[in-house]
């Protein structure tokens, strides 16, 4: 019998972080670069030429920002680990001063009853890794788990949920297919590669953490769902494509242990033929799936779109953010519903869901932001539908709790409960921080209730 009350009593509330966007001090205390702190020291790289040098100090200042996610409500909080942090080579001697730091913010996590989930990998590859071909080695599987055991022997006692990658997708496509992501390529040859590596390194972490842990882990994943812009065979076709390179291409080698055939046609040549025992391998057990999203995509063919010969069709009647995504909550349903139809009834988690929206500057103390608010309220409402209609949805990690450094658009674009004054670091709770604290206190009565507006 389906459950049709709002959220369980154990469900997780949570936020949802990266280290190279929050934590800021990418050199201190022994750490080494990433490629992410190369990219963006890389002029051209990033609006404005902005890093993550200081972001928002939470390596200084996470004690502070732990009591915000306790005024938040949040009983869970979704963190990464800095790779170069903890190995500064990114192979063999680790750095005792930058494991200490996730071992602190842990103890103080648990302390205010807020569970960690840890992800391993969050785009931010060492350096030094990269300068040895990075996620184009075939060593990089053994490079990964290597790093993945130093952190399980450190924090299993203590945590109990774990994820590998984070968006193995975006890490591909944007960094060496596209190039404006870090480490910056651009060859439709290596794509496949990068993928595949990055795959068979989450197995061996996988495997390693069967070996060694003793709670759960799995991977997180940035899902869109794709609808045809018209019922013509061709933006069929190429709703296919896109679905297969952006949903699939992940998925289907983790759960089904083969790639989606569409992707022979989109790379062409550059598409290779990977050994079958790596398809084996890449087939590990999951505890559970992460979901991120952000939007859905109308797509039409494209013969000019490279590679997928598809592009989105932009829907002017509807809400965009400030990135110029569609703001779609019936989506989030879709693809609940489309994952536990296609891959069976696993656990799974929303792992990131959010908006950037232009924030008008605020009074001191305050900070409203009610395109969020609403933004939050939609897709609360949205998942709570997927778990009526038989979704095994056990948690909503919001992103991000404080406004950050957005990557290659630098500090343009915020997407926090929590507004960051980055010329004082000052932190404001904003209406949607507020409005989301309420659902959590209420497990979703106030979704259903409408007093939350």
């Amino acid at each position: 019998m389906l459950d049709l009350s709002p959220f369980p009593a154990d469900f997780l509330w949570g936020a949802a972080t990266s280290a190279y966007q929050i934590e800021g001090s990418p050199l201190a205390d022994g750490a080494g670069p990433s490629i992410w702190h190369e990219f963006a020291h890389t002029p051209g790289r990033t609006r404005d030429g902005d890093t993550g040098d200081i972001a928002c100090d939470h390596y200084h200042r996470y004690r502070e920002d732990v009591a915000l996610m306790g005024a938040l409500n949040l009983n869970a909080y979704r963190f990464s680990i800095s790779w170069s942090r903890v190995l500064p080579e990114g192979c063999g001697r680790v750095n005792t001063l930058g494991l200490d730091f996730y071992q602190r913010l842990v103890d103080m996590l648990l302390e205010q009853g807020i569970q960690p989930m840890v992800t391993l990998y969050h785009w931010d590859l060492p350096a030094l890794l990269d300068h040895r071909g990075g996620w184009l080695n075939p060593d990089s599987a053994g490079w990964f788990a290597d790093y993945a055991r130093i952190l399980f022997r450190a924090l299993d006692d203590r945590v109990k949920l774990w994820v590998t990658l984070n968006e193995p997708w975006v890490v591909v496509d944007g960094g060496y297919l596209q190039g404006v992501l870090a480490p910056g390529q651009r060859n439709v040859f290596a794509a496949p590669y990068a993928s595949h590596h990055l795959l068979r390194a989450h197995a061996a972490a996988v495997q390693a953490y069967r070996a060694e842990g003793h709670h759960q882990i799995g991977l997180v994943v940035n899902l869109e769902p794709k609808y045809p812009a018209t019922e013509t065979l061709a933006d069929f076709a190429a709703t296919m494509r896109a679905d297969a390179y952006w949903n699939r291409q992940y998925l289907d080698p983790v759960f089904l242990g083969a790639y989606p055939p569409e992707l022979a046609e989109i790379f062409g040549a550059a598409w290779p033929s990977f050994p079958a025992a790596d398809l084996d391998k890449i087939r590990q057990p999951l505890d559970f799936l992460g979901i991120n999203y952000y939007s859905r995509q109308v797509v039409q063919h494209d013969p000019g779109d490279w590679p997928l010969k598809a592009s989105r069709v932009r829907q002017p009647r509807q809400t965009h953010t400030g990135l110029d995504w569609e703001v779609y909550p019936q989506g989030l349903t879709d693809i609940l519903e489309w994952v536990t139809r296609r891959y069976g009834p696993l656990p799974l988690y929303i792992t990131e869901n959010g908006a950037a929206f232009y924030d008008p500057p605020h009074v001191e103390g305050t900070a409203a932001d009610p395109l969020r608010q609403h933004y939050l309220r939609d897709h609360l409402r949205a998942a709570l539908e997927a778990r009526r209609k038989g979704v095994d949805l056990r948690g909503y990690f919001a992103w991000s709790l404080l406004d950050n450094f957005e990557w290659a658009y630098g500090y343009s674009q915020r997407f926090g409960l929590v507004h960051v004054n980055y010329a004082t670091q000052q932190r404001t709770i904003k209406t949607s921080g507020q409005f989301y604290a309420d659902v959590i206190r209420s497990h979703g009565a106030t979704l259903e209730s409408g007093t939350e507006d």
